[in-house]
């Protein structure tokens, strides 16, 4: 392990995450300064979850797979979410895949079968089976490195519990294939956000206590967030204000 990523390890330590944990990681690789690669952050989170641990990213590829072009593999399709998740997809052994055409994860330790299993069966983005609700199940947490709060996946995963207007398009049938190679028909709807501009954000001042942590990783800007009071926060909110975490446009 390089001195960079024994400087993620020690610096995820010291927000909050603990060995044995489930993190799911949106992250800018940027933001944590000069020479760091990302083969240091996967290193370095690994280390500091211990063996008992699990590491999960994002592996969203809505930029490829559409209603123009509906085709999803599950080993070929790549992500659209930064470097280091696209470097987790690609290049760490052992890495699992969700199969979802535009909301899938990629994980890695004890728990990444049962957070990636699931998925195929819902026909939202992030339904009940989906990385995003399991992660809540196993009371997971979520790490924002460099990016702020904003683009937390996790909250379509609750959005859809309510089912505000704003948030669903059309069915769309995909043609996916699995791992083995086989190939066959998908539908699921598309999150639309007809009208409206998301402000995950508005998240903050509904968590208290170290349900929302702050701290650095090198030298980006971290927040450690707990799904169990991001979920119970974020639906009352949704439950009386089904348009509190987005602007509408007039």
């Amino acid at each position: 392990m390089t001195g960079r990523a024994e400087r993620i390890r020690r610096d995820a330590l010291a927000l909050g995450v603990r060995p044995g944990d489930s993190i799911l990681v949106h992250s800018s690789l940027r933001s944590l300064g000069e020479g760091f690669v990302p083969s240091d952050v996967t290193d370095g989170l690994r280390a500091a979850l211990g063996d008992g641990g699990t590491l999960v990213f994002p592996a969203l590829s809505y930029e490829y797979c559409g209603a123009d072009d509906p085709f999803f593999d599950v080993k070929k399709t790549p992500s659209n979410v930064g470097a280091i998740p696209e470097y987790f997809r690609t290049s760490v052994q052992g890495v699992l895949r969700s199969i979802n055409p535009t909301h899938s994860c990629c994980a890695v330790g004890k728990n990444a079968r049962f957070l990636t299993e699931g998925h195929v069966a819902d026909r939202t983005p992030c339904g009940e089976n989906s990385p995003f609700r399991r992660l809540k199940e196993l009371g997971g947490k979520i790490l924002f490195i460099g990016c702020g709060i904003g683009p937390n996946t996790s909250m379509h995963a609750v959005e859809e519990l309510v089912c505000p207007d704003y948030l669903f398009g059309d069915m769309i049938r995909y043609t996916v294939t699995d791992g083995e190679g086989r190939s066959f028909e998908l539908s699921c709807l598309r999150h639309a956000f007809v009208n409206a501009v998301q402000r995950y954000k508005r998240l903050a001042p509904l968590l208290d206590g170290d349900a929302l942590r702050e701290g650095m990783i090198a030298s980006a800007d971290c927040f450690l967030v707990s799904t169990v009071e991001m979920w119970r926060e974020a639906h009352k909110k949704l439950r009386s204000d089904p348009h509190y975490f987005v602007d509408i446009k007039n």
